[in-house]
């Protein structure tokens, strides 16, 4: 046997009966564990050689032990979210996606929502909706699951990385990472903002690709090709699900120079094809970057940001980050648009950021560990907080859903380091703090009344805060004057919001103060012209005050603009059939159906528009295809009833729903009076 091969494996042995002896004790020699952490590259290859976990040994009950403990936490903490209904984003990305409603279609998400260029995100979302339809349970549920395999997949791959470091009690210490940052509630916004799924998806595939990757470098032989190819398909299913997943291949490519191979060469060398694989996954980014076009114009260089305005804005952007990481108060769900000024005061944040950036690069070559830790911060967060602008949210806490992995690791291996066997005990008690306010900032979460007042209170300049706070009042009996309050606020920060005016102008609507409503959304439009919702309800408000023919012209301009719009359709068709064009009508009416084919209202209308031209057979059919969706509904009832007893034969049918009608509305005298002359007739 080669003198190397029996030094190595000496060397294994020795360390073995070292740690028998040290088992006793979570963190028996600290000085030791922190060289090990920090151990130059040089000599990582031999020891990892030696310190890998044995894929065919029996059980390991501790370590599985701890990944019921971390489950359990993670669902005490947000068992009570599943309640929490569609907030913001998730209206047009669940319940007005036309592309969930059946697996097929998924693939194809539309434009202008969070799934654009998202496929495996939109095809996550079908597969809820093929479950409850919009009901969040199951949404909710799904994004708790993936939360928590991403604390389990976190678990096993510091396991193994602090194993091969020769790291004493590294599954302990593994656990600890992973509970902490599971439990840590600056990840509330990924978890229970619900198509923050984004995110926390994308991060599952990121560590899974990891994960995969490591299992497979640890196992010799043709048994290493399955974990491989795991790790290129997750890699693959994260490109596709957001585009932060870029940098997972170079994150791998530092985990294998540091804690396997020991260096760039050595990695690249036993495992080429492997990296030639990940790369591969990066060809699917342009194609999806294209096809949503530039996140429909909400990110990119085409966005109307400035990009050293944006990369100026992450600076302070992401020392507050880290300040959240160490001290989560306040959390904002919705932080704004807003750019920070070209001033002076932004120097020392530049300042900071740079310097963590040139610890990272020094720590990569002196010490692979630590800087293994510091580029993956900068690797995962640099996508969405650099100079590439999101014109939407310059600010975003749902961005550090993996960043904060390293820090919960330095502040991990830290306080085991200075407190020895107090680190147990101390990391117990932050997991407990820790928990205590993810419960508390889901309790935020449980009304978007809630959520919205929360995020004004914390950023009163926010417009967009005040519009959506104001909307979630308009759905509270009594409150409208209140919403009107916050739509004027934010027109007072912002006199040309779009969003703003159009909101007003909703609210004066119901009000029944049409003129003020028409002028809210005639400067909506003058803003902005080619917004279809505008267009539409402003139709309305006009058909509303008698000019009819003005709001069939809007009811076209807003088909010109969205040809397959539903309410377009069908205002137009009452319209036309209020003009007295009820064949144009009825096309309008049709045209809606089928857009929208379990619509009851429009099923009634059309037959009510049939039954007035003497099309009594398809009238009767709408009634029917109505009251089969609306089985107990007396004023569909009654319209069929008509329509029956103009057809020879089909009196005793009428009957029947007449009486039903009276049985379900005992003063319809209307209904009363035609069955007391049909009896007669009948006798």
């Amino acid at each position: 046997m080669p003198e190397q091969e029996v030094r190595f494996r000496q060397l294994g042995l020795a360390d073995r009966v070292r740690r028998k002896r040290q088992q006793k004790s979570w963190f028996p020699n600290k000085q030791n564990q922190i060289r090990a952490f920090a151990m130059p590259a040089q000599k990582v290859s031999a020891i990892a050689s030696n310190r890998r976990l044995e894929p065919g040994r029996r059980i390991d009950w501790p370590a599985l032990a701890g990944g019921v403990v971390l489950a359990a936490a993670a669902v005490l903490a947000y068992g009570r979210t599943f309640t929490v209904p569609l907030l913001f984003d998730d209206d047009p990305s669940i319940a007005s996606n036309p592309t969930i409603r059946h697996i097929s279609t998924s693939f194809w998400p539309p434009v202008g929502m969070t799934v654009n260029g998202r496929p495996i995100l939109n095809l996550s979302l079908a597969i809820n909706y093929s479950i409850s339809g919009t009901a969040v349970w199951s949404y909710h549920a799904a994004n708790l699951a993936i939360h928590v395999l991403a604390g389990l997949t976190l678990f096993g791959i510091f396991r193994h990385a602090l194993v091969s470091r020769a790291v004493p009690a590294a599954s302990r210490i593994a656990f600890l990472i992973a509970l902490l940052w599971v439990l840590h509630p600056l990840l509330t916004e990924s978890v229970t903002y619900l198509i923050q799924r984004a995110e926390s998806l994308m991060g599952l595939f990121y560590l899974l690709t990891l994960f995969c990757f490591i299992r497979g470098a640890e196992i010799d032989g043709a048994k290493r090709f399955p974990w491989y190819l795991l790790s290129v398909s997750a890699c693959l299913l994260g490109m596709a699900t957001k585009e932060v997943m870029v940098s997972a291949p170079i994150v791998v490519l530092l985990y294998d120079r540091t804690f396997l191979a020991g260096s760039f060469r050595e990695a690249w060398r036993r495992r080429w094809r492997v990296y030639a694989g990940l790369a591969t996954t990066w060809l699917i980014l342009p194609l999806l970057v294209l096809s949503s076009n530039g996140r429909s114009g909400s990110a990119g260089f085409g966005s109307g940001v400035s990009w050293w305005s944006y990369l100026l804005t992450q600076f302070p952007a992401i020392v507050h980050y880290l300040r959240l990481c160490f001290w989560p108060q306040p959390l904002v769900f919705d932080y704004g648009s807003g750019l920070a000024p070209r001033t002076l005061w932004i120097v020392p944040y530049a300042l900071f950021i740079t310097s963590l950036m040139a610890a990272s690069a020094w720590a990569l070559v002196e010490r692979p560990a630590l800087g293994f830790l510091g580029a993956s911060f900068f690797l995962t967060l640099g996508p969405s907080s650099s100079f590439v602008p999101v014109a939407t949210q310059t600010m975003a806490e749902h961005r550090m859903y993996l960043p904060l992995i390293p820090v919960v690791v330095l502040v991990v291996v830290g306080i085991c380091r200075w407190l020895g066997r107090g680190a147990l005990p101390l990391c117990v008690v932050l997991a407990a703090g820790l928990f205590g306010a993810t419960w508390e900032r889901n309790e935020t979460y449980r009304s978007a009344v809630g959520i919205w007042s929360d995020t004004v209170a914390k950023r009163p300049d926010n417009v967009r805060a005040h519009i959506n706070l104001g909307f979630a009042l308009r759905t509270i009996p009594g409150r409208l004057n209140d919403a009107m309050l916050q739509y004027e606020e934010a027109l007072r920060l912002k006199p040309d919001s779009v969003e703003a005016h159009y909101n007003l102008g909703n609210a004066l609507n119901s009000l029944g103060r049409m003129p003020e409503a028409i002028a809210q959304y005639q400067e909506a439009l003058r803003l902005k012209p080619d917004i279809v919702a505008v267009h539409c309800n402003l139709g309305n408000a006009l058909f509303s005050v008698g000019r009819k023919s003005e709001a069939i012209a809007h009811y076209e301009e807003a088909l010109r603009l969205k040809p397959d719009f539903f309410e377009a359709h069908f205002n137009m068709g009452h319209a036309l059939n209020d003009l007295g064009q009820t064949p144009e009508a009825i096309v309008q009416y049709e045209e809606a159906l089928r857009l929208r084919p379990n619509i009851v209202e429009a099923h009634c209308t059309l037959g009510n528009a049939l039954n007035s031209l003497g099309r009594t057979l398809e009238a009767v059919a709408q009634f029917e295809e109505a009251l089969r969706l609306r089985p107990d509904d007396a004023t569909i009832l009654y319209d069929l009833s008509l329509a029956l007893l103009k057809i020879p034969g089909r009196t005793n049918e009428a009957v029947t729903h007449l009486k039903e009608v009276v049985r379900l509305q005992p003063n319809n005298d209307l209904a009363r009076q035609i069955l007391s002359r049909i009896d007669p007739l009948r006798q």
